[in-house]
């Protein structure tokens, strides 16, 4: 049989099909509906330092060409996530790529640090779209911001790191550009858009945090 393994830098995956982190959550949820083994990777629903509640629902609204979802980064937070949920994950015979977020470099750092100590992660990737707490501003906005992000990371950890970029600026060129020269592995490209959906029969946005990211074959020709 064809080998379709493919090699990400330093990441080797089985195949090249990796289910994206969101709304396929911890995996579990997924059972009745995919052979999980038959997957190159998953990277599971964003961990933060701190557990978050997330948006208010409805979360997740279908569009013509894709999805809305406002999740909101619900989560349990770091500790249970590396307690309860990779055990789980780690057994499920494919590549897990852990999606990390916080507000600071040192909460990057403790996360990369305990995750490159635990079996059964074979990368990390940063979701740098989360607001820096000195600053106010989206380390995923700013070339400068982005790669401290990375270098923090690669300076703590061995593992291979993905840094998810955000669409939401002019160009997302210098920020690629960063993240690579500070040592990322790979880059996501990209997260989701920004969007609302209206019903127009009640004359409100149908998600409950009103905005969301749109993501599937609307966003193919810009992504």
């Amino acid at each position: 049989m064809t080998s379709l393994a493919v090699q990400l830098n330093r990441l080797q995956l089985q195949n090249p099909i990796l289910v994206a982190s969101g709304t396929f959550g911890y995996a579990k949820e997924m059972t009745a509906f995919v052979n999980f083994a038959r997957l190159g990777g998953i990277i599971p629903k964003t961990v933060t330092p701190q557990p978050r509640p997330g948006n208010p629902p409805p979360r997740t609204v279908e569009t013509t060409g894709g999805l809305l979802n406002s999740i909101g980064l619900d989560n349990d937070g770091f500790d249970q996530f590396v307690a309860e949920k990779l055990p789980y994950l780690a057994g499920l015979g494919t590549a897990i790529i852990v999606n990390i977020a916080a507000k600071t470099n040192d909460d990057f750092r403790r996360m990369a640090t305990v995750l490159n100590q635990t079996p059964g992660v074979a990368g990390i990737e940063l979701n740098i779209s989360c607001p820096n707490v000195s600053g106010g501003v989206d380390f995923g906005t700013d070339p400068q911001l982005a790669g401290e992000v990375v270098s923090t990371v690669r300076e703590s950890c061995s593992l291979p790191v993905i840094a998810k970029l955000t669409p939401n600026v002019t160009s997302v060129v210098p920020i690629a550009k960063a993240v690579a020269d500070a040592g990322a592995d790979a880059v996501s490209l990209v997260n989701t858009f920004q969007g609302m959906a209206v019903d127009w029969k009640r004359q409100r946005p149908i998600l409950g945090n009103v905005l969301g990211g749109l993501s599937g074959p609307a966003i193919k020709p810009l992504a």
